[in-house]
């Protein structure tokens, strides 16, 4: 069968888009009107999404919690979460759903066919036909509800979505976001926050609810995306058969009205929260933004990328130096959106003071009219165009299908134009169009027409407000008493039954009948071999070259791998520091900013890293490098190696006032992001109470190192601090960057290895040899137990412990504890039952573990679910077939589709790591063979490493305030 015998079908345009080498389709569903875009080709990591134009007329979160909602349970699964067995039982490369302003995506990847099809089944009958509008339970559960045990208890609110947004409502860079926003679009949708607004979220009723999924969830509003190699006519079949033909045609009224502009900038001014005995000072955002166009217009939707980065994103940029240079705001940067119909463009100084305002605002003018009388920096623009053409042709998104991004990128045009959904990803034209456009004036128009004559902009004061959480939390009790109060006993009566049922809805186990029509997969169906890494050690006078073989479509990509085992311990978070200004700072033959220029003109970037492998034979023996990593086109080979050697041999580190600005930005950035990703913080604190890897970890990127910069940045204010500590930055390199510590990594085919053997022996010969003082790295690992408090609203909670140090060894099967703990124990007592927003469990081979939750309401709650786990594990009695389900969710975390790059690092942390195949197969074999008994067996690695009581907290006052006899020191995470 062929699309065009589809008689369910009109086909409105066909044609060849060599750009994504596939054959692409839009076609129109004759009965319905659905929306579909096809893009055929030879990619097997296949891909359907299916979304909805949800524009909210309010800040209820209603389009968000009906999300999650929808995969609690359809027509044709009538199980409670059937997202969650999808998950622990599906080789599904990704799965999920997603709200943004104005539309609702439920997408899926898979490269086995029957896999991809079982997921489209299940999203699809999800969509149409959720329980939702069986039980009000689903909406209390994700949405809001309120809860009391008993008649004496407060009355209090739980609710997923709830606790989740109060977490992003926690985060000032999240605040700001949503501030533009609704600054420069008070009358439209995207004036309003679609996750929702806590303080808003309880003014939405069931039945709302519900509407809004009538009115929205129907196939006359819908966008249906496949991409990859399959049978599309079958699978097109199949969605009319199946769904669109249940339907008649429903006109939708979900258009985005445009925001009128405005007759004259506004300035707006708003609140948020920080600690107590936080500074006031040097604390608030100052944001100027603008309305530019429409993101219909594909030549300004890459243009103004480019602008952001030539005007103020890249290192020396205009606004970036005036503003710095007038020490207004501590980091400087540039935000363009152009994910919604209306994109923003905006400027942001952080850290800087509300009396700045009117010479942030003039400065940024003045640089604008210089920038448009004097003309753009050619080569700034080309950087700029280069560093995003290099990654459009990459198309490497790590972890996430491309196919996949091209389809989230597709709706940035198809939802507002049904026959232009592939103007936006189709872009070598555009690129090519746009370097000739840089020799002219078209991009300094660009700045005339939509920043300095457009009074479609605001001025947004984000001011710090010590107590604010507080506060708020104070109003809500206040409010929720008052509430009670006024209640009959009868309806508190009825509050605590609710409270009880709604408990007892989600103890309940699922019909098993009914958990059997969520489709599975045979074990069979499953690869018995491990992924083989590919790797060859070659020589080149002297100078170790690993090459991985590996078809990369003409991309050189190499890593200059350093041993830092002749490294003091002390000196690991100076290491880190350096890292942070490579590339940042002057060199012998560039300024700093056209080293980043040069370097986006002639390659995809250099970027650093420390890593830490553990020895696979070995796991108490540990190694450390420090490694830069360059992606290339085979005719600049040379090119990026001498900017490598440039980067390494030739900075100038004594320059206190580029210090100053650089380590001012990092520990303004690092600051907002520690808080944003407690989890990832929390459980690197807590496993570094324990394991010299993790000490390391910590000291390199987490709180450990945090701490060491805000003392840099003390240091570094005076001449003489900064002298000293640029001393040690130039001894740093002259121990690292050494000949005998170095290893070229690189993966590409022969073709892109010629000539890699020669400039590695000049690179190596470049490297410093002059005498240094070796030291020893043997981190010695400190319990703590800490919480550190912030202005949130929510916790991270970790506990963490190593089972190895028991004399426990590795087994594969803690891969499919992981599943378990994630999607089922932890998902249950953590996300479902304690309305936290995530939970999760790690288990490392070197007997590394954690249990960690996300945006959590809870605190000791949670770490007694974390102390009940063993218990559960020990009485553990499912069938086979939820074993298999655990079993194909752990393998298709270890099987996710590796791009040329994540093979080549899969080479070479095998080798870094001493690893051998046998073992890895015998990690897999022992995962494909967990059985019941395996399971039960796993207790007494949760109890070795729960016996360590490694905690880290990271929360609200409040909460830690209420439980600080857990903790040997209570702290605030940011100094100011």
């Amino acid at each position: 069968m062929k699309i065009e015998d589809l008689s369910a079908y009109e086909i409105l345009e066909k044609r060849r888009i060599d750009d994504l080498n596939s054959e692409s389709y839009i076609l129109s569903h004759k009965k319905t009107k659905a929306r579909i875009a096809l893009l055929s080709n030879d990619d097997d990591n296949k891909v359907f999404a299916i979304g909805f134009r949800t524009p909210p007329k309010d800040s209820t979160g209603v389009a968000h919690i009906i999300e999650h909602t929808v995969l609690c349970g359809s027509k044709e699964f009538p199980v409670k979460d059937p997202f969650v067995e999808l998950v622990k039982g599906s080789l599904n490369t990704f799965i999920n759903a997603m709200t943004f302003p104005d539309k609702t995506v439920y997408p899926i990847a898979s490269c086995n066919d029957t896999d991809f099809q079982n997921l489209m089944h299940v999203y699809l009958d999800a969509v149409f036909y959720p329980n939702i509008y069986k039980t009000d339970k689903i909406f209390s559960q994700e949405g809001w509800h309120y809860e009391m045990e008993d008649e004496n208890s407060d009355l209090t609110i739980n609710g997923v979505v709830y606790n989740e947004m109060k977490g992003a409502f926690s985060s000032a860079d999240d605040v700001l976001s949503r501030e533009i926003s609704s600054s420069l679009y008070p009358d439209n949708t995207y004036g309003f926050e679609s996750g929702g607004d806590p303080d808003f979220i309880t003014d939405l009723t069931y039945e709302e609810y519900l509407d809004f999924h009538r009115k929205y969830y129907h196939p006359s509003n819908s966008y249906i995306y496949l991409y990859g190699d399959m049978d599309m006519a079958e699978k097109l079949d199949y969605i009319d058969k199946m769904y669109l033909s249940k339907y008649d045609y429903l006109k939708v009224d979900s258009d985005i009205e445009p925001q009128a502009p405005f007759s004259e900038r506004k300035e707006i001014h708003k609140d948020y929260p920080i600690m107590d005995d936080e500074a006031v000072d040097k604390n608030t955002y100052l944001s100027y933004n603008w309305s530019v166009g429409s993101t219909l217009d594909r030549k300004v939707y890459v243009a103004f990328d480019i602008l952001d980065y030539a005007l103020c994103s890249a290192p020396g940029a205009p606004i970036k130096k005036a503003l710095i240079d007038k020490g207004i705001g501590q980091e400087v940067y540039s935000e363009y959106d152009n994910g919604i119909k209306q994109p923003t463009f905006s400027i942001i100084a952080k850290n800087a003071d509300a009396d700045q305002k009117e010479a942030f605002v003039e400065t940024i003018t003045e640089v604008l009219k210089e920038q448009v009388a004097n003309g753009i920096d050619k080569r700034s623009l080309l950087a700029g165009l280069n560093y995003d053409e290099f990654k459009y042709r990459e198309a490497d998104f790590g972890r996430y299908p491309k196919g996949l991004l091209y389809g989230l990128q597709v709706l940035d045009s198809w939802l507002y134009d049904d026959m232009s959904p592939w103007i936006n990803v189709e872009a070598n034209e555009t690129f090519a169009e746009l370097k000739k456009e840089a020799e002219g004036r078209y991009f300094e128009d660009l700045i005339e027409k939509y920043l300095l004559n457009n009074n479609h902009s605001t001025v947004l004061l984000l001011e710090p407000k010590p107590g604010l959480t507080g506060k708020k939390d104070e109003e809500l009790r206040t409010k929720l008493k008052a509430y009670k109060d006024s209640l009959s006993k009868e309806e508190i009566k009825k509050i605590v039954d609710y409270t009880r049922e709604l408990k007892e809805y989600q103890d309940a186990p699922d019909d098993p009948e009914n958990l059997k029509k969520i489709p599975l997969l045979k074990l069979e169906d499953m690869k018995k071999e491990s992924e083989k890494f590919v790797y060859e050690l070659r020589e080149a006078d002297g100078v170790k070259i690993l090459f991985h073989n590996i078809f990369t479509n003409g991309i050189c990509y190499l890593t200059f791998v350093f041993d830092m085992k002749n490294i003091d311990d002390e000196l690991i978070s100076y290491a880190s520091s350096l890292k942070k200004v490579l590339g940042m700072l002057n060199t012998d033959n560039y300024s700093y900013k056209d080293l980043y220029n040069e370097i986006n003109i002639h390659t995809g970037g250099i970027s650093g890293a420390i890593s830490t492998y553990t020895d696979s034979e070995d796991t108490c023996k540990f190694e450390t490098t420090f490694e830069v990593s360059v992606k290339v086109l085979g005719d600049n080979l040379s090119k990026a190696f001498e900017l490598v050697q440039e980067i390494l041999t030739k900075s100038h580190f004594d320059d206190p006032k580029r210090l100053r600005e650089i380590f001012g930005e990092q520990l303004a950035r690092l600051q907002s992001d520690m808080a944003s990703s407690g989890h990832q913080s929390a459980a690197l604190r807590a496993i570094s109470y324990i394991s010299p890897a993790a000490t390391v970890s910590d000291r390199v990127s987490g709180i450990s190192y945090l701490k060491h910069l805000e003392k840099v940045y003390e240091e570094i204010s005076t001449d003489e601090g900064a002298k000293a500590f640029s001393d040690k930055l130039k001894e740093l390199c002259e121990a690292i960057f050494r000949p005998e510590n170095l290893l070229v990594d690189i993966t590409g085919t022969e073709k892109e290895f010629v000539g890699v053997d020669k400039e590695s022996i000049a690179f190596s010969k470049a490297l410093y040899t002059v005498p240094y003082k070796k030291g020893t790295m043997a981190p010695k690992p400190v319990k703590r137990n800490e919480a550190f408090m912030t202005a949130g609203q929510v916790q991270y909670v970790c506990r963490a412990g190593n089972f190895a140090n028991k004399g426990l060894k590795y087994t594969g099967s803690l891969r499919v504890l992981k599943v378990m703990m994630g999607y089922d124990y932890l998902w249950k007592y953590i996300r479902v039952q304690g309305g936290a927003y995530g939970c999760m469990s790690s288990y490392a081979k070197n007997g590394d573990a954690a249990f960690v939750t996300y945006r959590d309401p809870n605190l000791k709650n949670s770490i007694e679910v974390f102390e009940k786990a063993a218990e559960y594990l020990r009485n553990f009695d499912e069938d086979d077939r939820v074993i298999l389900q655990y079993i194909i969710g752990a393998i298709s975390d270890l099987d996710t589709p590796k791009t040329p790059s994540g093979k080549g690092t899969y080479g070479l942390t095998a080798y870094l790591c001493n690893a051998k195949m046998e073992n890895i197969q015998r990690n897999r074999d022992e995962l494909l063979s967990t059985t019941k008994e395996t399971i039960r067996g796993l207790a007494n690695y949760v109890d070795a490493f729960m016996e360590d009581q490694c905690l880290c907290v990271i929360g609200s006052a409040d909460k830690i305030g209420e439980c600080k006899e857990l903790f040997d020191e209570v702290k605030q995470l940011v100094n100011r």
